[in-house]
């Protein structure tokens, strides 16, 4: 089998666990973004000017310049919801959560104002943390530590490949999501999903 087959190969595969993702939240539901760094690894012409090794980039952001920000919605029952954004705004957060927290969750997130909006529009208690002022739990069970160890195991997991392309990103999501979502994951075959491969 050629390396490029290979490739492709990989690249079906993977795009199964991708198409399945939590589609329901509820409890304490934990919400926040982590950045990974826009790449066209692979590609034979780039869109922008090629980093020099050890630099790095300006616009570090959610979502800004040369990252891609990963939004992240965890509840303590392990259930995940991901999805790269292209923005962080009230609108995409409603377009993308709206349906899919239980109206007696309780989300926390940290102060950023779209999410307040947000759990304002769809109607569910919110709990802002802000580790800027110490503020990293409430009533002793609030919190985002879940979530953002979830974005570490998943840094660690990403860097191991040293990096992916941007446009594969979703399926290493969705691959992640899948293993971490299953003890034996031998036992509980992919095919399973029953979902075509296109």
């Amino acid at each position: 089998m050629s390396v490029k087959t290979a490739f492709k190969w990989r690249h079906q595969f993977l795009s199964l666990p991708n198409k399945v993702k939590a589609q329901r939240l509820s409890g304490i539901v934990e919400i926040d973004e982590t950045l990974f760094r826009y790449s066209e690894k692979g590609s034979r012409t780039l869109s922008r000017k090629a980093h020099k090794r050890g630099g790095d980039c300006a616009g570090r952001g959610r979502g800004k310049g040369d990252w891609v920000a990963v939004l992240v919605a965890r509840d303590r029952n392990k259930q995940v919801f991901d999805e790269c954004l292209d923005s962080a705004d009230t609108v995409t957060l409603l377009g993308l959560l709206e349906g899919k927290i239980a109206a007696d969750s309780v989300v926390c997130s940290d102060g950023f104002l779209s999410y307040l909006k947000m759990t304002q529009d769809i109607k569910v208690e919110h709990k802002m943390l802000n580790a800027s002022h110490g503020k990293r739990v409430k009533e002793d069970v609030f919190h985002i530590q879940n979530v953002n160890a979830y974005h570490s195991r998943l840094h660690l997991r990403i860097n191991s490949f040293r990096g992916v392309a941007t446009k594969y990103l979703p399926n290493y999501l969705g691959w992640f999501r899948f293993f971490e979502a299953h003890d034996n994951p031998n036992e509980n075959s992919i095919l399973a999903m029953q979902t075509p491969l296109t």
